[in-house]
């Protein structure tokens, strides 16, 4: 090896340290030994997050400090796959100083070519992240359930208390019913919910070319249907196959829900037009490449949606107990 690829490799190794060292994950330098991972070296926030001091670990095997028993066999895939080289990536149980906590992993072996001697080990604590996620899954399971069952109860005993009243005018009556509107929106929020909670949990179909036209009209016959006092417009004239997935159909559906049911007007309109974005809607939209992309617009002739919550929609602002959206759907 010459000098200056000497120096080359030096001054890549100190860029290489002076990355991980600035890396806030937790990380372990190990190399493998008859198959085992052992210990070279770890960062401080290891010691932090493991709890287990850099001096008793170091030249340890790090299965037998880190790995829980049960897990041991997927432990010896992931050594098997850095020993060929390849770099890991799994969400993972380790047991540290005070007890499990789940871990992001990867395992990035020293060289690609099918014989790494060792590599890095980089763990990211999601142990808060997936409590989190549980107690958001009980709890909108627990909400969505009380909310439904209580605004049906509510409703059904307006219903029924009117029924009984001895004196039935306007102004009681327009008391029950302003209840009953209550209820049964407070019923279709968590119905909303869980059709939301659906949808982000679906995940992606994957790249698959749709044809806008084909939703677009969908979405307007099930509104037909459902408002048949509503006057909705097509202008489908620009349309074309996309790349898309099942999210298009919800986007369009929230949009027209949200005209229809937030216009005073009894014969509420709405139109929707499909054109090709070009470079005078800006780079964010379309990169300034013309024709490329598809836009779909929604207009309609209520009321424009506050700024307040327009801001929201568009996360231009943080969302706050004074401050937030006053549903769900878009």
């Amino acid at each position: 090896m010459s000098r200056d690829e000497g120096g080359e490799t030096a001054d890549h190794d100190d860029r290489y340290r002076h990355l991980i060292e600035h890396v806030q994950d937790a990380v372990v330098e190990f190399e493998l030994v008859e198959e085992d991972p052992v210990v070279r070296d770890v960062k401080d926030s290891f010691v932090e997050v493991f709890g287990y001091g850099a001096d008793e670990i170091r030249g340890e095997p790090l299965n037998e400090w880190v790995v829980p028993e049960w897990r041991l066999e997927e432990a010896r895939e992931l050594d098997a796959n850095t020993r060929a080289g390849e770099v890991n990536y799994r969400n993972v149980t380790r047991e540290t100083a005070t007890g499990l906590r789940e871990f992001l992993y990867r395992g990035v072996p020293y060289d690609g070519d099918g014989s790494a001697s060792g590599g890095f080990a980089v763990y990211t604590d999601l142990t808060e992240v997936a409590r989190n996620e549980r107690r958001l899954k009980v709890l909108n399971r627990v909400l969505r359930h009380n909310i439904r069952n209580n605004a049906n109860v509510v409703a059904g005993h307006t219903t029924r208390l009117l029924n009984e009243l001895d004196r039935q005018d306007s102004t009681t009556t327009d008391v029950a019913a302003t209840i009953e509107r209550a209820a049964r929106e407070l019923e279709r929020l968590a119905e909303e919910a869980g059709h939301i909670r659906h949808v982000l949990n679906r995940g992606l179909d994957g790249s698959a070319e749709t044809d806008p036209a084909s939703v677009v009209r969908s979405v307007a016959d099930e509104h037909r249907g459902r408002s048949p006092a509503a006057e909705i417009e097509l202008d489908l004239a620009a349309s074309g196959p996309v790349i898309a997935d099942h999210r298009l159909r919800h986007a369009v559906d929230a949009l027209v829900d949200n005209a229809i049911a937030h216009n005073p007007s009894s014969t509420p309109r709405v139109r929707i037009r499909v054109e090709r974005g070009d470079g005078d809607s800006g780079s964010e939209s379309d990169g300034g490449r013309s024709g490329e992309w598809l836009v779909v617009h929604v207009e309609d002739d209520g009321p424009r949606i506050p700024p307040d919550e327009r801001s929201v929609i568009r996360d231009d602002a943080e969302i706050t107990q004074t401050r937030h959206g006053s549903g769900l759907g878009l």
